[in-house]
């Protein structure tokens, strides 16, 4: 899975190029509010225009359901590419996306132009893979290129049917970039590997630990999944987030790690309140305990202070550190105070520091720490799956080398 043809090993002079890009960026009122999608597809874009290839872009953009709603149209995405790009991006407003408009476009293009297509989930076969589908989007190319990791988890036609259609199937820069820091962190690390999991469920990320146990040499718990592992050693956790059907599991993986010789930390000290903040960025009254003392009738809600400097700890010695899912509600500035510590840490470190996807790459995003950061995935699900060591049919579905 790690030694894809990228669009460096490709000619695409003179020819159609369907190029599977991630538009799906947060809209308010047709107005995008968060344009770092597009902006990292740029690179991909640019190199196939500077080589002369008829470029025809195409994305999902939320979830319609295979029925065109008005309010999940690419159309804002073109007008804003054509301002990044500084050439007109022509969009195909076709509602069964391979239309007379795209056909006729597609038709009439010179090298370097760019289109795009309508909104690929406005069919319902996108996601059923479906070969009608699949067959209708090659017709439009003689090269496609996969540049979008967030999806490259799921058998989908834009990304996976369309390519047995198609001669040649690259993967664009973002791709790449993904493929290299995720694939060569789990599969080829630089040592001392550190891996740190968060989040709230340990149930989304039973294979990770399994999976991150065997390859990194220590692994970092926090977030709302510490305290299944805290109930697991016996310790009363009062009303925090447990999942009482994943406490033997827990248990395996400390055994596990003891098997291997590999450092499992947990933490040794909580920030606890009565409640779950509402709304979630409310004031609220906080104190740190103990982990092995938290009252019957408080929540765990953020890691401790004295668990934060331990982690920052394990982090200085690290020469790759991986980190998916945050400490405690980050979204609560005094719930924040774990997940800034650690991504501190990660940002003072000299190691390779990757970020996987979802709510911790809004964290380091939102903490102003991104900057600093080796690579931050633009993929949480397919991050998570990577991390799992699953081959991910995105990926497998382009050319090797």
């Amino acid at each position: 899975m790690l030694n894809k043809k990228s669009v460096d090993d490709i000619n695409v002079k003179g020819k159609k190029v369907l190029v599977r890009c991630d538009f799906n960026v947060p809209l308010k009122e047709g107005k995008i509010t968060d344009e770092n999608r597009l902006v990292a597809a740029l690179p991909t874009i640019k190199k196939l225009i500077a080589d002369g290839g008829k470029v025809i872009l195409c994305s999902h953009l939320g979830k319609p359901k295979g029925e065109p709603k008005p309010e999940l149209s690419l159309a804002p995405v073109a007008v804003r590419l054509s301002e990044l790009l500084g050439q007109e991006v022509k969009f195909a407003a076709d509602d069964c996306v391979v239309g007379d408009n795209a056909r006729a476009a597609v038709a009439a293009m010179n090298d370097g132009d760019v289109i795009l297509l309508q909104n690929t989930r406005y069919r319902v076969e996108e996601t059923k893979n479906g070969e009608a589908f699949s067959r209708e989007l090659a017709s439009l190319c003689d090269v496609f290129v996969n540049d979008a990791f967030g999806t490259a988890h799921r058998a989908h036609c834009s990304n996976v049917g369309v390519t047995e259609y198609v001669d040649t199937c690259a993967v664009g820069y973002l791709m790449q970039k993904e493929i290299d820091f995720l694939g060569n962190a789990v599969n080829n690390p630089e040592r001392p590997f550190v891996a740190i999991l968060g989040g709230a469920k340990v149930a989304d990320k039973l294979n990770v630990i399994s999976n991150l146990l065997e390859k990194c040499d220590t692994l970092i718990i926090g977030g709302g999944m510490a305290y299944t592992f805290l109930k697991a050693k016996g310790f009363e956790v009062g009303t925090s987030l447990v999942d009482d059907t994943k406490i033997d599991y827990c248990k395996e993986m400390m055994d596990k790690a003891e098997k291997l010789g590999k450092t499992l930390l947990l933490p040794v000290d909580t920030t606890i309140a009565k409640a779950f903040p509402s709304p979630i960025d409310a004031e609220i009254e906080v104190s740190v305990v103990k982990s092995d003392a938290i009252p019957a009738d408080m929540m765990g809600l953020d890691i401790g202070t004295e668990t934060a400097a331990l982690y920052a700890d394990a982090v200085k010695s690290a020469k790759t550190v991986v980190w998916n899912g945050p400490m405690g509600v980050f979204e609560n500035p005094i719930l924040a105070k774990g997940t800034i510590a650690v991504a501190k840490s990660l940002a003072e470190t000299d190691a390779t520091t990757i970020i996987g996807g979802g709510d911790s790459a809004a964290a380091v995003n939102q903490l102003g720490f991104g900057d600093k950061m080796s690579h931050i995935s633009t993929g949480g699900g397919a991050s998570l799956e990577f991390l799992e060591g699953k081959d991910l049919p995105g990926v497998v579905a382009a050319d090797d080398k």
